[in-house]
């Protein structure tokens, strides 16, 4: 499921001065938003991070990862909510999946809100298998919710 998004974009490495446009579009996203902090010591501690921009260098999405110890981690995947269904989570993902490689990892793994049906489908559809679930995992307005694991084999 690896095409061309329908949104005219690139992707290229996140800096610094696109954390305005990150934090805009992860508030919007998100009712427990990261921080600017987790963004910036995702950049300090040499994590995979990308944007998607348009032809105007409009920050459309991001995405963060991990890699260590043969394993890829996404960390974070969040695409504008004007945005959204016009294939640009499937065209970071994507990247993401290159990277890993690029980075010697044998599987990636992320942790999903069992309530979000569209990132849900996202990742089935490249792939990934539900592995576990991690109980009372991420914030939610009564208490906490659960994570589906998913994951997929790279090699």
């Amino acid at each position: 499921m690896s095409a061309e998004p329908k949104a005219a974009c690139q992707v290229r490495p996140l800096t610094l001065r696109d954390l305005p446009q990150v934090l805009v579009i992860e508030r919007a996203a998100h009712e427990f938003p990261w921080s600017e902090g987790i963004f910036r010591d995702c950049l300090r501690v040499g994590y995979r991070c990308f944007v998607a921009t348009d032809m105007a260098d409009r920050v459309l999405g991001y995405s963060l990862l991990s890699i260590a110890a043969g394993e890829a981690h996404v960390l974070n995947l969040c695409v504008d909510l004007q945005t959204r269904r016009q294939g640009v989570a499937s065209y970071l993902l994507n990247n993401m999946i290159r990277e890993a490689r690029q980075g010697n990892a044998e599987s990636i793994l992320l942790e999903v809100r069992p309530s979000n049906k569209g990132a849900i489908a996202l990742y089935y559809g490249e792939g990934f298998e539900r592995t576990g679930v991690r109980r009372r995992y991420y914030p939610a307005a009564q208490g906490r919710e659960d994570a589906f694991l998913l994951s997929k084999i790279l090699i």
